[in-house]
């Protein structure tokens, strides 16, 4: 057992290894990065970790190409059609810190004209007999979702969204569960018809930095499917 004094300096080193397959032909854009985390800004249509049906395209492949000796630690999840900024941590500390205590902002383009702002107060559950579909369900977990119509036109509304809990599918659900379903999001009763998949994007990421303190906000734009949606 060594002695510390005040003073001194305490480095923790952390083995890391990459268990994915590295893709460096992915291309992602990296929105913020130190020694600690990196945010990138995944576009739609990649997944964030491999499964059977994706097994070399996905952020978890371009962060082993990025970082061979790092293991890759999602802190926030994407679904694979959902666009925006995703935060890894490094190592296992900042991973550790960074669980639970990031604020995120969405941005979704949902069917119809909502009320100006509000709130959806409904308990989540898994649909019965499925592995992957949600449902809002009064033995379902709680769920709270805050949003603000930034604009319309005659058949869509773009919403500004924060979550206070982070459920499974929670936008997508409580959308539809209020009668106006993401655009593109048919499997949840959105329609295809302007855009190939649900308009949902995560636009704003803020945290602590890990080691410093210091509080950090990482902005990414609408992306233009969704903008098209309103003629921008």
């Amino acid at each position: 057992m060594d002695t510390v004094f005040p003073g001194d300096e305490i480095i923790l080193k952390c083995p890391d290894v990459s268990l994915l397959e590295p893709n460096g032909e992915l291309n992602v854009p990296i929105a913020f990065e130190n020694e600690n985390v990196v945010v990138f800004d995944k576009p739609a249509g990649m997944p964030v970790h491999p499964s059977i049906k994706h097994q070399g395209d996905t952020l978890g492949n371009f962060f082993a190409y990025l970082y061979p000796q790092l293991t890759f630690r999602p802190v926030n999840r994407l679904d694979r059609d959902t666009s925006g900024l995703c935060i890894a941590a490094k190592n296992a500390h900042a991973a550790n810190l960074l669980q639970g205590s990031c604020d995120k902002l969405y941005y979704a383009a949902v069917h119809g004209i909502t009320e100006p702002a509000g709130t959806i107060n409904a308990p989540i559950a898994r649909q019965q007999e499925s592995i992957i579909l949600r449902c809002v369900r009064q033995d379902g977990q709680q769920a709270v979702t805050y949003f603000k119509r930034l604009m319309c036109s005659n058949e869509y509304s773009l919403e500004e969204i924060r979550l206070e809990t982070g459920r499974t599918h929670q936008i997508r659900v409580h959308f539809s569960y209020m009668g106006h379903p993401l655009a593109g999001d048919d499997m949840y009763g959105g329609l295809r018809t302007h855009i190939s998949r649900q308009a949902l994007h995560c636009g704003e990421l803020s945290f602590r930095e890990p080691v410093s303190g210091e509080k950090i906000t990482v902005k990414s734009n609408i992306p233009q499917d969704i903008l098209n949606l309103f003629d921008i």
